[in-house]
C-alpha cells in the first residue's frame, strides 16, 4: 500500500518525507497514490491511525511539533511500516519500543549525543493474541473508567432580511448539526479483563470506528461492544449523531450602519436547557477589513479586540437573571457609508455531565477480573465548529 515513499505535508509543503525501498522514487508519484487513498477506505483507516499515534506522542500535530521532534516520527514510522506494509500500529507497544519524548530525554541526546529513543528488548505483547495489551498487568485497586466526549459542529444561517436605515436583522435557522464523538476509557485492571460494553441506544450512531481490541461480529449482530481492553487509556470508538434539531445556546446578532458608522448588539442565551451548567461560553469573530475603530461593551463577561482586528467575547457561565448582551459602535472606513461585509460568529462551550446527541450506556460487564472493582462513567460535550452567521 505504502511500498515506496511516505510523506507528511502541511499545506502543499513537505516537512518530511521516508523512503521505504532501496531506490529513491519520485515524489510526483504522490499525486497519484493519495487519489488512490481516497478512494480506498481501508488505505484511510490506516493513515489515520499514523496521524492518531503521532498526535497521541507528540501532544498535538503540526508542523513545528514534527521539526522539533524529527528522528521520533522516523523512529516510530520505521515500527509502523514494513517495507510500505503497515505492522505494528498498537501505542502500548510502540510505547515499549519508542519512549515518548520529553525534557529529560532530549538533555540526555544533547550531552551523550545518542538521539535514539527505541529500546533493545522487543515487548512482551508482540508474540501475544492480543498485541494491545502488555502481559502480567497487575493493579492492587481495579478500576475502569467510561468517557463519552462529544464536540457538537453546528451552523446557523440567516433567514430573515429586511432594510431600514440600512439595518440588517437576523432570525438564525439550523442548517446544520450534528454531534462526533468518543468512547474513552481509562482501564486499570489486572489480568486478562474481557468486557462487554452496550448502549440504550445504538441505533442513532452512524460513521462507526473501533478500536483494533473490539470484536466486530458482536457488534454487526446486536450492536455491542465486546473487548479485551488495552492498559491504561484509549479511545474504543468514535461515532457522529447526524441531523440533530437543536441547539443549547442562541446567539441573536443585529446589525445597523450608515453614515460610516456601524451599531452592533449580540444576545447570547440558553435556548433549550441540558439539565446541566453550560460553562466556558466563549463568542469570537472577526471585523471586517473595512472597521477602521470598534468600541465594544458588554454587561457579562470581558471583550477584548486584538490587533488582529478578532474580537473575542469571554461569558463564562450565564446568569439566571438577564441575557449577556455584547453591544457598541464601529467606524468604516473613508468613503463607505455602509457595512457590506458582515462577520461570522464562532461559539465554545462546554457542558459537564451530558452528552447532547442522547447517547446513553446501558451497562458494562465484566469477566476475568476480580470481585472488588470501580466502574465510573461520565460524559462531557463541547462545542466543535459551531459558528452563527450575520
Amino acid at each position: 500500500m505504502l511500498q515506496c515513499i511516505f510523506l507528511l505535508a502541511d499545506n502543499g509543503a513537505v516537512i518530511l518525507e521516508k523512503q521505504l525501498t532501496g531506490h529513491r522514487v519520485d515524489r510526483s508519484i504522490c499525486d497519484w497514490f493519495w487519489d488512490h487513498v481516497i478512494s480506498q477506505g481501508d488505505s484511510f483507516k490506516f493513515l489515520c491511525r499514523v496521524a492518531d499515534i503521532l498526535s497521541d506522542y507528540l501532544g498535538e500535530l503540526n508542523e513545528d511539533l514534527i521539526k522539533d521532534n524529527f528522528v521520533i516520527v522516523y523512529e516510530l514510522l520505521d515500527e509502523m511500516i514494513d517495507n510500505g506494509f503497515p505492522l505494528t500500529t498498537e501505542p502500548n507497544i510502540l510505547r515499549e519500543m519508542i519512549a515518548p519524548p520529553n525534557i529529560v530525554s532530549k538533555m540526555l541526546s544533547v550531552v551523550t549525543g545518542n538521539s535514539s529513543n527505541v529500546s533493545d528488548i522487543l515487548p512482551g505483547a508482540t508474540a501475544s493474541c492480543v498485541p494491545w495489551r502488555p502481559t502480567d498487568v497487575k493493579y492492587a485497586n481495579n478500576e475502569v473508567y467510561v468517557d463519552l466526549v462529544e464536540e457538537m459542529d453546528a451552523i446557523i444561517n440567516s433567514t430573515k432580511q429586511f432594510s431600514l436605515l440600512h439595518a440588517r436583522f437576523r432570525d438564525g435557522v439550523l442548517v446544520k448539526c450534528e454531534i462526533y464523538g468518543e468512547v474513552q476509557v481509562n482501564c486499570l485492571l489486572s489480568g486478562l479483563p474481557d468486557l462487554t460494553l452496550s448502549f440504550a441506544n445504538p441505533s442513532i450512531l452512524h460513521d462507526v470506528r473501533f478500536h483494533p481490541c473490539v470484536r466486530f461480529r458482536p457488534w454487526e449482530s446486536h450492536q455491542i461492544l465486546s473487548f479485551v481492553p488495552p492498559d491504561g487509556q484509549f479511545k474504543l470508538m468514535s461515532y457522529r449523531v447526524k441531523k440533530l434539531k437543536s441547539t443549547p445556546i442562541y446567539v441573536k446578532p443585529q446589525l445597523t450602519s450608515d453614515a460610516g458608522t456601524c451599531r452592533i448588539s449580540v444576545m447570547v442565551g440558553i435556548r433549550n436547557d441540558p439539565g446541566k451548567t453550560i460553562d466556558s461560553i466563549i463568542l469570537q469573530f472577526q471585523l471586517p477589513p473595512c472597521i477602521l475603530s470598534a468600541d465594544l461593551t458588554s454587561n457579562h463577561g470581558t471583550v477584548n479586540v486584538l490587533s488582529n482586528k478578532i474580537c473575542t467575547w469571554s461569558i463564562g457561565r450565564i446568569p439566571k437573571d438577564k441575557a449577556p448582551s455584547l453591544s457598541g459602535t464601529m467606524v468604516l472606513e473613508t468613503g463607505l457609508e455602509t457595512l457590506r461585509v458582515f462577520p461570522t460568529f464562532q461559539v465554545e462551550f462546554r457542558i459537564m455531565g451530558v452528552a447532547l446527541s442522547g447517547l446513553q450506556i446501558d451497562k458494562l460487564d465484566l469477566q476475568n477480573v476480580p470481585n472488588r472493582l470501580y466502574k465510573g462513567f461520565r460524559a462531557v460535550t463541547r462545542a466543535g465548529e459551531y459558528e452563527v452567521r450575520s
